[in-house]
């Protein structure tokens, strides 16, 4: 694939994860589509389209990110209910569990999306090579 169709790479860890990109060009997208894309906003590419590194370091690599998901999860519970408890003055059970539910569900794309991005990014021992960002490539 052509490289020069991918933005630019950034040196930063911070702006390569919250953009979903490849750990080592910080170029080539982790994911084909979007992820309002429901039938298909969990689909990655078997490997980088700018430098060809692997996005599945090994086998079941990807089992690991449930519990930064499952972390992500929690938060995302407390924070809606404190919300909830402070926003409508402590309310009957059934709108807590309706409420963190609701969001649940709306966050689960972008949940596992996450998950992965940081998995790959703190577990995958992939570190970012600048030659690598570079239109012409080494490989």
């Amino acid at each position: 694939m052509d490289s020069e169709a991918y933005p630019a790479a950034t040196d930063s860890m911070l702006a390569g994860i919250v953009q979903q990109r490849c750990p080592r060009c910080r170029r080539g997208p982790l994911f084909t589509h979007s992820a309002l894309n429901l039938a298909r906003f969990t689909e990655m590419p078997a490997k980088c389209p700018v430098c060809s590194q692997a996005y599945e370091p090994e086998p079941g690599f990807y089992w690991g990110a449930m519990y930064i998901s499952f972390g992500f999860s929690t938060g995302m519970m407390l924070v809606i209910g404190v919300l909830v408890y402070h926003l409508l003055g402590d309310p009957d059970t059934w709108v807590y569990v309706t409420a963190v539910a609701v969001m649940a569900v709306l966050m689960t794309p972008f949940n596992l999306r996450y998950s992965r991005t940081l998995m790959l990014y703190l577990f995958g021992g992939v570190e970012y090579n600048p030659q690598y960002s570079e239109t012409s490539q080494v490989r």
